[in-house]
């Protein structure tokens, strides 16, 4: 009786362009959290202000972590997939991010 031999998995640029993809939307996410440090020290320093500053920071760093973590996932032979919990957090903090620039802003 012979063994199935398991081949080797080529994943080819897949995990790259991924990694790539994920390094994007994290360079998004800054130049957005910057345009909110702008924003808030504009003219006035108020509380709103300051406060859509801080929510905006927690968010980036929350959208950070969960990049880092992915970028650092995809670097295996088999990468495994992105877990629901984590795209789940991904999309809530891009929307959030989103809500907090816009109530900056108005």
């Amino acid at each position: 009786m012979t063994t199935p031999v398991v081949e080797a998995r080529d994943p080819g640029l897949q995990p790259e362009r991924t990694r790539l993809a994920w390094r994007r939307t994290t360079l998004s996410c800054t130049v957005v959290a910057v345009l909110a440090v702008k924003v808030a020290l504009h003219d006035d320093i108020t509380a709103v202000g300051l406060t859509g500053l801080a929510l905006s920071a927690l968010v980036w760093i929350g959208f950070l972590a969960v990049a880092h973590r992915r970028i650092r996932t995809l670097s295996a032979v088999r990468p495994a997939p992105l877990s629901h919990r984590g795209a789940l957090l991904a999309a809530v903090c891009t929307l959030a991010l989103a809500v907090f620039g816009a109530a900056m802003i108005w």
